[in-house]
C-alpha cells in the first residue's frame, strides 16, 4: 500500500493573499490560514485554541484568487503537507512545513466589506471547479467561529 499526504482545513485568512513571483515568472501565493478549534472543559468552561497554517497557492490558482482572498475570508483548503530547506544568512539550515494547495473555495463573503462575495471553487490550474464545494453540500462546519481583528496576530 501507498502513502497519503492530504490536508483538508476550513479556516478564515490572516491577511490577504501576498503575491510574489518566481524568477522564472510562476506566480506564488502565500495565505495565513486560522483554524479554531472550540471545546467545553472539566469545569463546563468553553476554551478555544486557534491554529495558524502556511498555505502556498501557485501559478494561474494564485494569479486567478487575489482578488478573493482577503483578509477574514473563510476559505476551503485541499493540498498536501510539504517542507522546505534553506540556509539562512549565517549558513544555517532552516526549515518551514507548509500546505501546498490543489484546490480553494471560498466559503461565505466578508459581509458587506471587501470585494469578495458568494462561493467559488478553483483547482490547481485555475479553473472554476464543477463539483459542489463543502459550502454547497452542508454549510460551512459550526466549530468554525468568525474571528475577529483581535483575534488575528497579522
Amino acid at each position: 500500500m501507498g502513502s497519503v499526504n492530504k490536508v483538508l482545513l476550513v479556516g478564515n485568512l490572516g491577511r490577504d493573499i501576498e503575491l510574489r513571483y518566481t524568477s522564472g515568472g510562476t506566480a506564488v501565493g502565500n495565505l495565513g490560514l486560522a483554524t479554531t478549534d472550540v471545546w467545553t472543559d472539566k469545569n463546563g468552561q468553553r476554551q478555544e485554541k486557534t491554529e495558524w497554517h502556511r498555505v502556498v497557492l501557485w501559478g494561474k490558482t494564485a494569479e486567478t484568487l487575489q482578488e478573493y482572498l482577503l483578509k477574514g475570508r473563510q476559505i476551503y483548503v485541499e493540498g498536501r503537507l510539504q517542507t522546505r530547506q534553506w540556509d539562512d544568512r549565517d549558513g544555517n539550515k532552516r526549515y518551514t512545513t507548509e500546505i501546498r494547495a490543489d484546490r480553494v473555495v471560498l466559503l461565505g463573503g466578508r459581509g458587506s466589506e471587501g470585494r469578495a462575495s458568494g462561493p467559488g471553487r478553483f483547482n490547481e490550474s485555475g479553473d472554476v471547479s464543477s463539483q459542489p464545494g463543502p459550502s454547497e453540500q452542508s454549510g460551512p462546519p459550526d466549530s468554525v467561529p468568525e474571528l475577529t481583528e483581535d483575534d488575528i496576530p497579522f
